[in-house]
């Protein structure tokens, strides 16, 4: 009987070998850790992000079935008060009538996308109106005026990258018609 040798060849896995695998493993691990610490620490929003020149009011939706809708809405400015660039920042703004715990509308907007918010910087001025309000025969001012009309309020929710949601602040809905 003959004895027959082969020689084992090195498994390849992805088209790369086992000893290479390892090497890249670790070149991957010093990256990632290079990666965050040059990024720093997550900023905490609450205190690395100011919320300026808060303007609220009601808008003119246009029309709904032959009567006029108005939905609140709310204008601010966002500062970056960190040492660090933000960003893909969004924020979200929930709106809720005045005594009642439930979302009534909300809306998510990009503050700043890849580009980034740097250090110091402030957003242009930023829109966010509900999908949701009031709709009537009555002209703008006198469905303010309405008996039955409830306020609102808007919270206003942030995050950057994947970093969870910081709330920034709760905002009253001034009772005043707001220009387009």
């Amino acid at each position: 009987m003959a004895f027959v040798s082969t020689v084992l060849e090195p498994t390849l896995v992805f088209g790369v070998k086992p000893d290479m695998r390892a090497r890249l493993i670790v070149a991957a691990a010093v990256f990632s850790t290079n990666l965050a610490t040059a990024c720093g620490p997550p900023i905490d929003l609450s205190t690395g992000l100011r919320v300026d020149a808060v303007s609220t009011g009601w808008l003119d939706a246009g029309n709904v079935d032959g009567k006029k809708k108005l939905v609140p809405a709310v204008s601010f400015r966002l500062k970056n008060a960190s040492d660090q660039k933000l960003t893909m920042l969004e924020v979200n703004a929930l709106f809720r009538r005045v005594g009642d715990e439930s979302e009534w509308g909300n809306r998510l907007v990009t503050a700043a996308g890849s580009s980034g918010l740097a250090p110091g910087a402030a957003t242009s001025a930023i829109t966010v109106r509900s999908q949701l309000g009031y709709t009537g025969i009555e002209s703008g001012a006198e469905m303010l005026d309405n008996s039955h009309f409830v306020d609102a309020t808007v919270d206003l929710f942030a995050r950057y990258g994947s970093t969870n949601w910081t709330r920034l602040g709760e905002y009253p809905i001034t009772r005043r018609l707001l220009s387009r």
